[in-house]
């Protein structure tokens, strides 16, 4: 893995953006999220924060399907690249071949982290990973989706959010491929908010406006 001390390079084309530069979005998917990705990033304006994503899939898969996602969106999305800043309007999709976490260094920001250790979950990329480098890096400046996927990989995690005061949604029952991923969340009481896909990009947008008026707030 490449040394982390380097300087983080520019990750993407960033759109301008409101919003402080503490925010942060995450998204955790499997089964079924490949089209649950396209309609909640396809709903989605180009100005939002920073958003990460792990999606559960093998490797060589990952670049091709960020470049499609990346036609049906007003956000650049792309494959993430070790040790990249991160950039509003921007969307970063773990490679199928290693962890996506997200580290911050001051007057840098937010920069990507790649690493090939061993599974989390029985999974590599682990939303696990992701999230829980969210929870430690962003805190309440974070906004985390929890979309539809079999087994638990990231519903500790999503607690782990929860209790840094990051806002946390998931995709109901009825819309969801497989349930499994966001019931876990919900059993642990780590969601604010279950959410039908139809709605999720609204609710996301309305969450991250909440977060930047907290964040806004002299006690911030």
């Amino acid at each position: 893995m490449t040394d982390i001390s380097a300087q983080p390079a520019d990750g993407g084309q960033a759109s301008p953006s409101p919003y402080d530069r503490r925010m942060l979005v995450a998204i955790g998917a499997s089964t079924g999220g490949t089209e649950a990705l396209r309609e909640l990033l396809g709903g989605l304006p180009a100005s939002l924060p920073p958003i990460v994503i792990t999606q559960h899939m093998p490797p060589g898969f990952t670049r091709s399907f960020a470049e499609r996602l990346d036609k049906h969106s007003r956000l650049h999305v792309k494959e993430a690249e070790h040790n990249e800043r991160l950039r509003a309007g921007c969307a970063y999709v773990a490679p199928g071949h290693a962890h996506l976490a997200v580290r911050q260094l001051p007057l840098v920001g937010y920069y990507a982290q790649l690493s090939e250790s061993e599974p989390v979950n029985r999974h590599r990329p682990s939303v696990e990973v992701l999230f829980l480098s969210v929870a430690q890096a962003a805190g309440h400046g974070a906004v985390a989706v929890m979309l539809t996927g079999m087994g638990k990989d990231g519903a500790r995690a999503m607690l782990a959010l929860r209790e840094a005061g990051a806002y946390n949604l998931a995709q109901d029952e009825a819309s969801s491929v497989v349930f499994g991923m966001p019931r876990e969340a919900i059993a642990l009481g780590a969601i604010h908010e279950v959410v039908p896909l139809s709605q999720m990009a609204q609710r996301l947008q309305s969450a991250v406006e909440a977060r930047q008026r907290a964040l806004a707030s002299p006690l911030n």
